[in-house]
């Protein structure tokens, strides 16, 4: 079985993934940029990777 995954998503799919996955002792890293950083994807995984600024060019599409 996984022991943690990424979720490079963002929104209600990657809270409800993160839910599922703690539900199922697996760890979660979400990646996100600057204008993500407070956003509910990044709270509810157990680790978060910021990615850079927030245009896509500078983050997402690095």
């Amino acid at each position: 079985m996984f022991k943690k995954i990424l979720i490079a998503n963002r929104g209600e799919i990657a809270c409800r993934v993160a839910a599922t996955a703690s539900r199922m002792a697996i760890q979660t890293v979400a990646v996100y940029s600057d204008a993500d950083a407070h956003a509910n994807h990044v709270r509810a995984c157990d680790e978060a990777i910021h990615l850079g600024g927030s245009a896509p060019k500078d983050s997402y599409l690095r």
